[in-house]
């Protein structure tokens, strides 16, 4: 006698019930993604090709200094060049978009699960789940619920992306000094004062690795999406290696390298405070403290007090 567990059959079974019991939900879904895919794409494909590229030099240039912006700009350029700047655009929406949601439902639920021992000890293993399941898995219930096009792999990107941004943000929350927590819970701070004053603001280098997994992530699986309709690099991939096109194929394929290239370093450059906006950042904060020193300075004069200069003890 054959034994079998059909387990493949539950799964299917499961599925039709989503369909038939939660098909509004997943028509709601489809026509929100793709209506968020949308909006970003017509802010990066309507202008001219141009003015995109002089906005991202900018960014940056106050992200990481000129010679990220000088890259930046040789490789925008390339992917004019090769003719596949309208397929980046797609592929970076796309991207966009998915990282967006990723990050939406992984952050909080981080902080949940630091928060929280019962719900990490449940989010942990269905981040497992999630990270270790093939990514081409992914597309068959992208498909059965979407169709084909930009929804599923949206739907399928969220899915394969989503674990570091919830791992990365739990550690980082939990790795932050208890004794810094202990230190405003002495002081009357609330929980939720902890969390957004202290607890975030020493565990963001943490978090910002995690939105930088997360859009690497989504970016890997441009290809996949390809595969369901979503067009971009990813189609592009998908029909030369359909008509083994060595020549589109190496050029969709080193598009979507620049672009992850600019994608890492953005968002590595957030994490780690470079670039001339973390140096007028920094410049802001040392005038604030400036003007805050002024001012306690002003209130001791005003009760007889004398003035304590900055590194003279207490």
């Amino acid at each position: 006698m054959e034994f079998r567990i059909p387990f493949g059959d539950w799964v299917e079974t499961g599925k039709d019930w989503i369909e038939d019991n939660l098909d509004w939900l997943l028509e709601f879904l489809g026509n929100l993604w793709t209506g968020l895919y949308d909006a970003v794409n017509w802010i990066f494909a309507t202008p001219p090709a141009i003015a995109i590229i002089i906005a991202l030099a900018l960014a940056a240039l106050l992200a990481r200094g000129w010679k990220f912006a000088v890259g930046a700009v040789v490789g925008l350029v390339f992917i004019i060049g090769v003719d596949q700047w309208e397929n980046s655009m797609d592929s970076l929406s796309l991207v966009l978009v998915a990282a967006f949601l990723a990050l939406l439902a992984g952050i909080p639920l981080g902080i949940w699960a630091a928060r929280n021992q019962t719900v990490s000890n449940i989010v942990k293993p269905i981040m497992d789940f999630l990270q270790t399941m093939p990514a081409f898995v992914y597309l068959i219930p992208a498909i059965a619920f979407f169709g084909v096009g930009v929804a599923p792999g949206i739907f399928a990107t969220v899915l394969f992306a989503i674990a570091p941004g919830v791992r990365l943000t739990e550690l980082g929350i939990r790795s932050v000094d208890q004794e810094v927590v202990e230190a405003g819970q002495a002081f009357g701070a609330s929980p939720r004062r902890i969390l957004r004053q202290i607890q975030l603001p020493l565990a963001m280098p943490s978090i910002m690795a995690g939105v930088n997994q997360v859009i690497m992530l989504s970016l890997s699986m441009v290809v996949i999406a390809g595969m369901v309709g979503a067009g971009g690099l990813g189609g592009q991939v998908t029909r030369a290696v359909s008509a083994l096109d060595i020549a589109i194929g190496a050029e969709a394929g080193i598009s979507v390298v620049i672009l992850a290239i600019l994608l890492d370093r953005f968002t590595a450059s957030f994490g780690q405070g470079m670039g001339l906006y973390a140096t007028w950042a920094k410049k802001r904060r040392a005038k604030k403290s400036d003007v805050e020193q002024a001012r306690v300075d002003a209130e001791h004069l005003e009760v007889g007090h004398p003035i304590r200069s900055a590194g003279a003890p207490s």
